[in-house]
């Protein structure tokens, strides 16, 4: 789309493709949420949107991502894609930022479809949206955050380099919990093997980094 260029950004893996999501792969996605992301007794969202039944989680999931596109303005953000592996939408991976502009500062996150767990897509699909931040978008640090008890997405963010960058405590589902804020400098980011960025030209104002960035 000419007057929507987001919809021809793509983010490339030796394994993954990253793309901001059709109605085709909205549906698929959806499915996704449906069939679980997480085990049962569990809850890695401050938001709890995956305690509902299959078809509440499927409907919430495609209206998100609507909420994302008309809610974008290049001072507020939040690049949701869809997550492809092997020809099948797997899972979504976000960046977002506030006055990115300014600060240079993005947030991630992410959900994996449950059956997909335990294959190194997580990390994969995290150093494709790190190489866009870095690379493309010329951020100078990422952050990043997950429950204490969140044991994996921790591993995710340990994996690249991430800082310790203190706590919060957080409501979920009435009970405190500990939330662990991490920050990954762009001098400490080892650079994503096999990244590619494609498309990315066209959507830099929608970003707020403009292409004569100093910092790109």
């Amino acid at each position: 789309m000419r007057n929507w260029p987001l919809t021809g950004l793509r983010v490339t893996t030796p394994r993954l493709e990253l793309r901001l999501p059709s109605l085709n792969d909205l549906d698929q996605l959806a499915d996704r949420a449906a069939e679980g992301v997480h085990d049962q007794g569990t809850m890695p969202f401050i938001v709890p949107w995956s305690d509902a039944e299959p078809q509440e989680r499927a409907r919430r999931t495609i209206q998100y991502h609507f909420s994302l596109w008309g809610a974008w303005t290049p001072a507020e953000w939040t690049c949701a894609f869809a997550v492809v592996f092997e020809g099948e939408v797997v899972g979504t991976q976000a960046i977002a930022a506030t006055d990115f502009a300014v600060t240079r500062e993005v947030t991630s996150g992410s959900w994996l479809g449950r059956r997909f767990h335990g294959r190194g897509i997580g990390t994969e699909m995290r150093a494709a949206v790190l190489h866009l931040a870095f690379e493309g978008l010329g951020a100078r640090c990422a952050t990043s955050g997950a429950f204490a008890d969140n044991h994996a997405s921790l591993a995710v963010s340990r994996k690249f380099g991430y800082a310790d960058d203190g706590v919060q405590i957080h409501n979920r589902q009435g009970e405190p919990v500990t939330t662990l804020r991490l920050r990954l400098a762009r001098e400490d980011w080892a650079g994503g093997l096999g990244v590619k960025i494609h498309g990315l030209e066209p959507c830099l104002p929608l970003f707020g980094a403009a292409s004569t960035s100093p910092d790109r």
